[in-house]
Formats: structure tokens, sequence, C-alpha cells
């Protein structure tokens, strides 16, 4: 599986992510890492998928701990920055909303 091309980032995401172009990397990491783990895989649709909500629980996880740290600081932008953050990563995280990619199914269908 190592001559493959790297799986794509769901096209939704990368468009609601645009503003965080780390964070579209390490979707794209955790993708890279269910195809070229080196593991058989049953189910690799499902473990990109699993693969991907599990990183997106950690940009909220990250996003809710950036502010609540900023809550303290009385900065009303940042804050407001935070909370922003907050609501785009939660949207980001619902799975109905990029599921649907046909270019990530169609990746692990020829694949």
């Amino acid at each position: 599986m190592t001559n493959l091309s790297p799986p794509p980032v769901p096209e939704k995401l990368q468009e609601m992510l645009k503003d965080y172009p780390g964070h579209i990397e390490r979707l794209q990491e955790v993708l890279n890492n269910v195809v070229y783990d080196g593991r058989v895989l049953l189910m690799p649709f499902d473990q990109a998928i699993w693969a991907l909500e599990g990183r997106l629980e950690t940009f909220i996880r990250e996003a809710n701990a950036e502010y609540e740290a900023l809550q303290a600081s009385g900065d009303a932008e940042a804050i407001a920055r935070a909370e922003q953050k907050r609501r785009l990563m939660s949207q980001a995280s619902w799975k109905h909303v990029w599921l649907t990619d046909e270019a990530l199914w169609n990746y692990f269908q020829q694949n």
C-alpha cells in the first residue's frame, strides 16, 4: 500500500477549516496513518472515518481548553474568537456534514 496516493481529507472539512491549515494537516495525518501503517484493514473506510472522528474530537477539546483559558484574561476579542473556533470545531465534528464526501469513499473503493 505504500505506492498509494494519500487519502483525501473530505472537501467539506477542508472548506470549514480553511483558516486552520494545521488542523487540515492533522486530519491528513490520521488518514495517512490508516493507509500507511502496514496493517491489513478489513474495513478501511470505516477506520478512516473513526480516525477523522477521533481527531475532530481532539480539536473540540483543544478549542474548549483555549476558550476556558481565555475566559480569565478578560480580552473580549480573544474570547469571541475562541468561542467562534469552539463552534466551528463542534460543527466540523458533525459527521453528517462531511461523511458523504465522494472522493474519500471512492479512494477506499478503488484502493
